[in-house]
């Protein structure tokens, strides 16, 4: 089998099983290139990876000052959570915040991310609702966010809105890119999602790290609330996903010093602020890195971003060896017997 260009390489014994083929974009916090692999300019559907972006956009619409929002609230705008109580709960504390309704919602009910939380529903033969829907944060937002611009709630989550045409502003603007270069589906969870290319993730996330060390000497608003995002994120990465997940495993591994977004079919977003670690990769500041991984598996991002880390020596081999369950799962049958392992061919080229 040709696994020339794969990133990944999953064998059963000793046979070539699965070849996933990835995309890397590694960069400082001004945009500049320092690794890559694959196409780092493909252009790529960040899907819930975008979601820091797209809750900026609410910040700075004034939801926060006129609903009182607080960090936690902010970090659940930003989650993929598992739809454990505590998200359901702070989903409908913020509704009560914007004086909504659990029925304004235009996100639906689905399945948790989380085992447990889908084990506890079958035993109690629960039906789930917008609450509990995993972007049931980001929708919040964009109620306070439309509110706070003297919008009606009502379509919030249509292209057309006013809330979603500043989205599409601010998010453009985090990219360093004209409007017209950032493209606009529609997500699972019923909300425009964005599609740029993979190196401006990279930069987004660059800039969300660099905040919390430049916020104290800007002459701007933005700088300011992308670090108290990256605070929130950091401070409360259980709202961010929940227990046993990739991002809250990342974000309390590395103690504040890494930020971490997964978005559906395999996109990921991380910055890594200022530090030695970053110095010896040839920058200042800090550190974006994104990951789009072909055939959509979530399970082959994972072990990359854990790959990327290992390879640029970013953080302490204790800190990354917190990951490991990721990094390199095992591959166990129903019996418990590994059967297999995996391996990255792939090799970063620097520029």
């Amino acid at each position: 089998m040709d696994t020339q260009g794969a990133a990944v390489v999953t064998y059963r014994d000793a046979e070539i099983e699965n070849v996933h083929h990835a995309h890397i974009a590694v960069v400082d916090a001004r945009g500049k290139l320092l690794y890559s692999f694959g196409d780092p300019t493909r252009m790529t559907l960040a899907r819930s990876a975008a979601k820091p972006a797209q809750a900026l956009a609410v910040l700075e619409a004034g939801a926060f000052e006129q609903f009182a929002f607080d960090d936690a609230d902010l970090a659940l705008m930003c989650a993929s959570h598992s739809s454990e109580d505590r998200h359901i709960e702070r989903t409908r504390s913020m509704l009560d915040k914007v004086q909504a309704q659990e029925s304004d919602l235009r996100c639906g009910g689905h399945a948790p991310l989380s085992d447990a939380v889908y084990r506890s529903w079958v035993k109690r033969d629960f039906t789930p609702t917008a609450a509990c829907s995993n972007c049931s944060g980001k929708h919040v937002g964009m109620l306070g966010g439309a509110r706070a611009l003297g919008a009606a709630i009502d379509g919030y989550h249509l292209p057309d809105h006013p809330i979603q045409q500043h989205v599409k502003r601010v998010v453009a603007q985090l990219c360093g890119l004209p409007d017209d270069r950032v493209q606009w589906g529609i997500d699972g969870c019923n909300l425009p999602t964005p599609a740029f290319p993979l190196d401006r993730l990279a930069f987004v996330y660059a800039q969300l790290a660099h905040a919390p060390d430049a916020a104290d000497a800007a002459q701007t608003q933005r700088p300011a609330a992308l670090a108290r995002m990256y605070r929130a994120m950091t401070r409360y990465p259980e709202l961010v996903a929940g227990e046993g997940r990739y991002c809250t495993l990342l974000m309390r591994a590395f103690e504040g010093q890494v930020v971490g977004k997964l978005g559906a079919d395999a996109c990921y977003g991380v910055g890594v602020r200022a530090s030695a670690h970053t110095e010896r990769l040839g920058t200042q500041g800090a550190v974006g890195i994104s990951v789009k991984v072909a055939d959509g598996n979530v399970g082959v991002v994972y072990m990359i971003v854990s790959e990327i880390l290992e390879r640029l020596r970013l953080g302490t081999p204790g800190q990354r060896s917190q990951l490991a369950a990721f990094h390199r799962p095992k591959m166990l049958n129903t019996r418990g017997v590994e059967f297999g392992h995996a391996e990255f061919p792939f090799e970063l080229t620097k520029h």
